[in-house]
């Protein structure tokens, strides 16, 4: 029974830690990467579509993105797209493909940057203990199991929590390096 709480539990945690990261490949770094227009989506055939399923995103050196739409006439309204997102990028149409420069960052934006990231590992963190919480609210109501039993159970809800929270540090540390420069 406690197997099967903390393996929901790990669950809730790599969830929440796949979310986060998901956030985190959104921060712009100053340079060049297909997943900085992940969010980015424009409007095909009346549906809101993600910019990957309808062209080609490739990386042309550090700090400039190629964007090939499959369908020509898509050029004006990915442009259109990119523009009204909140990425802060200006592409430059070219009729069949559309550049898209990446700016180097300012000292400011990347300490904004920073702060941005470190919120949402808090955000990610504060989830993993809701799943926490539920975990043991679960072993709590096992009836049939000694008291030993349920502190080990709940020991190791704890354990894993810790070890969830560890990959969360470890991850805001080494892109907080990226976004700064620093080693």
């Amino acid at each position: 029974m406690i197997d099967e709480i903390l393996a929901d539990a790990d669950d809730h945690f790599e969830k929440s830690f796949d979310a986060f990261r998901r956030e985190a490949a959104k921060l712009r770094t100053g340079r060049a990467h297909p997943s900085l227009l992940d969010g980015v989506r424009i409007e095909y055939y009346g549906t809101p579509t993600p910019l990957s399923q309808v062209a080609n995103v490739s990386v042309v050196d550090a700090r400039l993105l190629q964007i090939k739409p499959w369908e020509r006439n898509l050029c004006n309204v990915i442009e259109k797209a990119i523009q009204q997102s909140d990425l802060g990028l200006t592409p430059n149409n070219r009729g069949d493909l559309v550049l898209l420069p990446v700016p180097a960052l300012t000292g400011e934006r990347r300490r904004e940057l920073v702060k941005i990231l470190k919120a949402e590992g808090e955000k990610a963190k504060v989830s993993m203990r809701n799943g926490r919480r539920d975990a043991l609210d679960l072993i709590d109501t096992i009836e049939d199991m000694s008291e030993d039993d349920l502190n080990r159970g709940r020991k190791a809800v704890q354990d894993h929590l810790d070890a969830a929270i560890k990959r969360i540090d470890v991850y805001v540390t080494e892109k907080e390096a990226e976004i700064t420069g620093g080693p």
